[in-house]
């Protein structure tokens, strides 16, 4: 306890000093708590909110998941996944429990006077709403009777009801989607926005009816629920991969002519980026700390200096080495905790900062919080042992004859 007044008695007569070598540590610390709560926050998110496809179902398109320039390029030259590659796995794949096609365009959308632009219409067949967990609140899916009809009839996400139809009930009203009247038989669960997109302004057409008032421009994306699962989800895949190369004649050695997205790819793409971005955010919180403990250890260093009379009277007094290592270790934990502790509130306070102000969520576990401490406690230990060490060998007579 002796040990403690001392080192917090000396620290405080050079409060300045003191504030000047914590700096390098505060800004690590900060840095760190700041990153991984974003970086953990946005983890929890796009795990809850963006990746909602299923496990046991993954998509066939024509680009997939896109990382490079020359990914983008070698997809581009791909053929569109069409109803003939549609209808072809669906009659050969014995491992594909069901099989569903959508397109989508964005489209403005119109009730009377009231309109909504850059809605994103999406025509499917009528098994899509149930193969990615369409969540009607009001009404029904369109069935197979009317997508065989070609039937123009909607179902609707909130914003759309809101701009067009307000406190009014949408069902059984007509909208009218770039010039085409459609239906509403249904009405979508709010789902929010995702990092400030809005999920709601969307609705689902039947994929015929869909086809015979736009076109079909961009190809069909095939939505695939593996037989058995998860555990089944490779095999599918692997029958989808031959149907579609020897329909597309690719050679042996060639890339698959097409694109797959499921759920665990989405994750594991995601999970690279961010480990990337911790990982840089990591290696410039890390140069900080070490500036910052080579900062104490100068500060140390030139204590031991000014106070070489101070430790030659408490040696001459009976104070062992290891009570003045002990003491000049003691200051510099303190001076590193002192830094970690404000680190941790200003990196507590940034992340607050940042998810108040921008649609970045973050998390802040107490577990961070005790981790940037012993992060600034390790530094100031490593700092001090060197300054310690010296101050605590100097000879007695030696120090008690320095003026």
């Amino acid at each position: 306890m002796d040990t403690l007044r001392i080192a917090a008695g000396a620290l405080s007569t050079n409060k300045l000093r003191s504030f000047l070598t914590l700096l390098g540590v505060i800004i690590g610390v900060m840095t760190v708590i700041a990153v991984v709560s974003i970086i953990a926050g946005l983890n929890s998110y796009i795990a809850e909110k963006v990746f909602t496809l299923n496990p046991d179902v993954y998509i066939v398109t024509q680009f997939g998941i896109i990382t490079s320039r020359e990914q983008f390029l070698e997809a581009v030259k791909r053929k569109k996944i069409d109803w003939k590659d549609f209808e072809a796995i669906r009659q050969h794949c014995s491992r594909c429990a069901a099989i569903g096609a959508q397109e989508n365009t964005q489209l403005q959308v119109k009730n009377g006077a009231q309109k909504l632009g850059g809605v994103r219409v999406q025509g499917g067949t009528a098994n899509v709403g149930e193969i990615n967990n369409v969540d009607v609140e009001e009404g029904r899916f369109f069935t197979n009777t009317e997508e065989q009809h070609a039937a123009m009839v909607a179902v609707i996400g909130s914003d759309v009801k809101d701009q067009l139809f307000g406190k009014l009930d949408p069902l059984g009203r007509t909208i009218h989607i770039a010039g085409h009247p459609a239906r509403v038989i249904g009405l979508l669960r709010k789902q929010g926005s995702v990092l400030g997109r809005s999920q709601d302004n969307q609705l689902f057409i039947p994929i015929s009816a869909y086809e015979k008032a736009f076109g079909s421009k961009r190809g069909l994306n095939l939505f695939i629920r593996a037989t058995g699962g998860v555990p089944g989800l490779e095999k599918s895949l692997d029958q989808v991969r031959v149907i579609l190369r020897n329909r597309r004649k690719t050679p042996f050695r060639g890339n698959d002519p097409f694109g797959v997205v499921s759920a665990e790819a989405l994750q594991q793409l995601w999970k690279s980026i961010s480990a990337t971005s911790f990982a840089v955010m990591v290696f410039i919180s890390g140069i900080s700390l070490v500036v910052g403990g080579i900062v104490i250890t100068n500060i140390m260093l030139v204590s031991v200096v000014e106070r070489t009379r101070e430790i030659g009277i408490r040696r001459a007094l009976g104070a062992r080495k290891r009570n003045i290592q002990l003491q000049f270790l003691t200051e510099a934990i303190l001076l590193s905790l002192g830094g970690g502790i404000v680190g941790v509130l200003l990196g507590v306070l940034i992340a607050f900062g940042i998810s108040a102000a921008f649609p970045l969520p973050t998390l802040v576990r107490p577990s961070l919080v005790i981790t940037g401490l012993a992060i600034a406690v390790i530094t100031g230990v490593t700092a001090g042992f060197f300054p310690a060490m010296r101050a605590a060998n100097l000879p007695p007579i030696d120090a008690l004859r320095s003026e």
